[in-house]
């Protein structure tokens, strides 16, 4: 742990010679989601390759680069692009930027993610405010020993994501007449797809949404010591009576097209923080 502690001062030393302000919100931006990032007003854009230690995103729709300047005049930092599971990396990996975030000063963690429907109230293109969270995943990023000043060897997890900051985007949505309804993220391994079977027994457990993201992150965010606001743009929803494929390419689009719904709830909200 001493030696992940030398990588992320590393790391963080290195995109702070490049900042000119003390981030106070992170954000992390999932499959799809890339273009949100145009709303900075980017001060320093640099490629997760030319950071000490950074892991290096392999996704294809994932840009790979940490955006750093200003949106609605807030001082952010945003990840292009993130980190899996499923593409080889540990969960003390993807936790790494996390980590970083905090060595600069953030405080508020808003995480995006495109995920599967399963709620069959939903449609493709939805936005779903994530309330709480299910870890299928097997992994957890806090295993293994514990470094007390980076947070508690059992933090609690009875409020994953903050609901002041839950309240802050359901009353903006609200205002901004932007559906926002509410739901649990179930995290899974990948990359494999859910099968009928899996769905059902998914939503029989509470689950309204299903992706690859997300877990690791939180996990790690509530560790810090950060406040979360987590929304999931729903890419397709598949019920298990009447199954039908997931086509990457138009899980991708549909993210796309949601981007600009999101982009201008992220904003209204960062503008009340």
């Amino acid at each position: 742990m001493e030696v992940i502690r030398e990588q992320v001062e590393k790391a963080a030393a290195f995109i702070s010679y490049n900042l000119a302000f003390e981030p106070a919100t992170g954000l992390i931006l999932g499959t799809g989601l890339g273009g949100v990032a145009d709303a900075v007003q980017a001060i320093a854009v640099i490629p997760y390759n030319a950071i000490p230690h950074f892991p290096a995103s392999t996704v294809e729709s994932h840009q790979g680069q940490l955006i750093c300047g200003r949106w609605a005049e807030k001082p952010v930092i945003a990840m292009q692009g993130r980190f899996h599971l499923y593409e080889g990396y540990t969960a003390e990996q993807i936790a790494f930027p996390v980590r970083v975030m905090k060595a600069l000063g953030v405080r508020t963690l808003m995480i995006s993610a495109a995920a599967g429907g399963l709620n069959p109230q939903f449609q493709a293109g939805d936005l779903m405010l994530i309330t709480d969270h299910i870890n299928l995943t097997g992994h957890n990023p806090l295993r293994g020993p514990n470094l007390d000043d980076w947070g508690p060897r059992f933090p609690d997890m009875v409020e994953p994501y903050s609901r002041k900051l839950q309240d802050l985007a359901v009353s903006t949505a609200l205002s901004e007449r932007l559906p926002l309804p509410r739901g649990v993220y179930v995290g899974v391994l990948g990359p494999s797809l859910e099968t009928a079977a899996e769905t059902r027994f998914l939503r029989t457990i509470g689950a309204d949404a299903i992706g690859m993201s997300v877990i690791m992150e939180v996990i790690t965010a509530v560790h810090c010591g950060m406040e979360v606001l987590g929304i999931a743009v729903i890419t397709n929803v598949n019920l298990p009576d009447c199954y039908q494929p997931a086509v990457l390419e138009d899980i991708v689009a549909t993210a796309e097209q949601a981007g600009p719904k999101l982009t201008h709830l992220v904003t209204r909200v960062l503008d009340q923080l």
